[in-house]
Parts: structure tokens; sequence; C-alpha cells
């Protein structure tokens, strides 16, 4: 067992804590905590003009923002998703009281494959959810023209992939909405929070009164059945302060993503997920899978990885598909989704944060060449 200092899959990149007083004085003086506050208003004009978008409601985690963007699209019936993500992806439907069906993935992306999402349409599908998975771009283009075609809304979860841009500009466009997760372990974070991304002013509208339980501006009554998904002012004023230091970080992450890919090329039996262009990334995520021609089984590596204090993630195990909740649709039967229960068996996401030192991406480089004891 390694003398190490624990080494975790992500870490918060916290700033000085003097740097953050004069936000915290200013919220004390003011008196005002939260509902759409100076701070909150700061940042979503920050976001606006960092990611290239127009629109942006700020929420207090990227949960209630799913929930709340499936809510606005006015979905019904049956909406295609992915089986490999995180939980919120699916619970957002279940909790607007829709069924998900599940498709396969693509095994160079692990995004949701356009190509199987046609043949899942029924008269009841009335919305797509894809994810871009670990930051990687879906195939936006192969998935709205298949939306086209069956008169079909298409909701980002985007949780992965904040700052990421294509050709066109933000990744963030595509789609009826998008929505961003602040989670304190995503690359921008305000601890939890988290973000829809609207087209159009009258939308924006539409999900801030969602979010303030539905209440007419003013509050004098109540229109909708909406949530308390509110942004409080610390957190928008931490957000604030993250997005001062963002750059250099997304910097200390691609020098530590090509470190990981140049290391990790000869070793046989691991293969990198391809990624998306450097002016594209934002290395959210470092995945590998462990092929089976590689001599240890991913799980005796993973437990290999832990002895020494590297602490990766089976991100994401268990597959949504085989949840007590899910497993019983027709669509979750594993037989249709060969890749992604293949994959699901396959990969460890490698630590990745702004202050890890290059030493020990060598070290974790080491242990799975094999070259570390």
């Amino acid at each position: 067992m390694s003398d190490r200092e624990p080494i975790f899959v992500t870490q918060p990149a916290l700033p000085d804590l003097e740097a953050f007083m004069p936000y915290l004085r200013e919220i004390w003086d003011r008196r005002m905590l939260t509902n759409g506050g100076p701070m909150e208003q700061r940042l979503e004009a920050a976001l606006c003009d960092y990611l290239g978008v127009k629109h942006i409601s700020l929420f207090c985690n990227g949960t209630q923002a799913l929930i709340t963007a499936v809510q606005a699209a006015g979905l019904s019936g049956e909406v295609i998703t992915t089986p490999y993500s995180f939980v919120a992806t699916a619970h957002s439907l279940l909790w607007n009281h829709l069924t998900p069906v599940f498709v396969d993935i693509d095994p160079s992306t692990m995004n949701i494959d356009p190509a199987r999402i046609e043949a899942a349409i029924t008269e009841r599908t009335t919305a797509i959810l894809p994810v871009h998975c670990y930051g990687h771009p879906c195939d936006v283009q192969g998935i709205r023209q298949v939306a086209e075609r069956h008169g079909l809304k298409v909701i980002y979860d985007a949780a992965h992939a904040f700052g990421v841009r294509d050709e066109g500009g933000s990744l963030l466009r595509h789609g009826d909405l998008s929505v961003l997760s602040f989670h304190a372990t995503k690359v921008f974070s305000t601890f939890e929070g988290g973000a829809i991304i609207c087209p159009d002013e009258a939308t924006k509208r539409r999900v801030d009164q969602l979010k303030n339980f539905g209440l007419v501006p003013g509050g004098a009554t109540v229109e909708f059945v909406g949530t308390n998904g509110k942004m409080s002012e610390i957190h928008a004023a931490f957000g604030l302060l993250q997005l001062e230091h963002l750059i250099e970080a997304l910097d200390r992450r691609r020098l530590i993503d090509q470190r990981y890919r140049e290391g990790l090329a000869k070793v046989a039996g691991i293969r990198c997920i391809d990624g998306v262009g450097e002016h594209l990334a934002n290395h959210a995520y470092f995945p590998i899978l462990v092929e089976p021609s590689y001599p240890l089984a991913r799980d005796v590596l993973f437990e290999h990885l832990a002895a020494h204090q590297i602490h990766g993630r089976l991100y994401f195990q268990p597959l949504l598909s085989n949840l007590p909740m899910y497993r019983d649709l027709p669509s979750a039967n594993p037989a249709n989704l060969t890749v992604a229960n293949r994959v699901v068996g396959q990969v460890i996401c490698l630590p990745i944060y702004p202050n890890l030192e290059h030493e020990t991406v060598d070290f974790i480089i080491g242990l799975i060449a094999g070259t570390n004891a």
C-alpha cells in the first residue's frame, strides 16, 4: 500500500479565501441572498459573454435545471435518451411523468447513436434527450435531422460541456434547450449550481418563472406548477470568482490530457477515447477503456490504482437501463444496448484537475503501463 496522498478523479479548484471576501462583504451589505440578486444578474451576463449565448437562467443545481427544462418544453409520452449517463438524465423524465426510451451509444464517442434513434420513434415520442458525454459533442447534425423529420424537440444534457465549441460557435446553441451543471466536480463550479441555455427571451422568462414556484413577476399569483430552483447570491459570487481563473484552469487541463494521451499511446489494451480537437474541448474528464488485450481486467486495474491512492471513477456504472426503476422497460433490454453494456465494464475515468502535478500523471501512467510497482 502506498503512503501517497489520495489522488481523486476530480477536485474543486478553490480560490484563495481572501479573494472571496469582497464578494461576501457586498452580499452582506446588500442583505439580499436570492431571488435574482445583483450577483446572479452579473453571473448570468458574464456567462452569456463567455459562452457565446444570448440567454441563460441560473439554477441551484443541474438536476433542477434538467427537470425544469423538460417541463418547459411541454413534453408528453416518450423521450428517447441514452443509457450511458448520470442518473439525473433519466430521472428528469420520470419527475415529469415521461417514459425514457433507451437507445445504444456510439463506440467512439460514448454519445447516443443517431442511427439508432429513428428506429425507436413511435407515435408517443415527443423529444430526444442526448448527453454530451465527458464533454465530447454529440452528432448534433445527425440528431437535428432525425428530430426535424419527425417533429421532435431536442433537449441537450450538457452537464459536462461547459465552454465546449464546434466550428459554428458554442455547442450549447444546439437543440431547443441545453442544460449545464456547475457542481463542484465540473470544470466551472458554483459549488452547487446549474443553468438552462434558452433560445430567446420569452423562453427565459418562462424558465425563470418555473424555477420560482411558478410565481408571476411581482409575486401576486401563481401561474404554473413550478419549483424552487433559484441560485443563491453566495453561489453566484463564487461562480464570478471562478470565472476569473477559468482560462488558466482549462489550459492546465489541456496539458494534463495531452500528457496522458502521449504516455498511454503505446500501452497495449488501453484506449483513450478520442478527443474533440484542442480548440473545441474542455477536458472535463479523462476516460480510458480497458480492452480484453490488456493483461488485467478493468476492476483489477481499478483496485491496483486505488491501492496506490489513485482513485478513479467507474463513470458511468451502472447503466441507467440496469437500475431497478428502468430495467423493466422494453428499451432497457441489454440485447438492444450491446455497446453501452460492453463499455460500462471497460471504462475508468482517471484523475484530471488543474492542480494535478505532471509527476503524478506520470506515476499513474506508470501504474497502468506496469512500470511502477
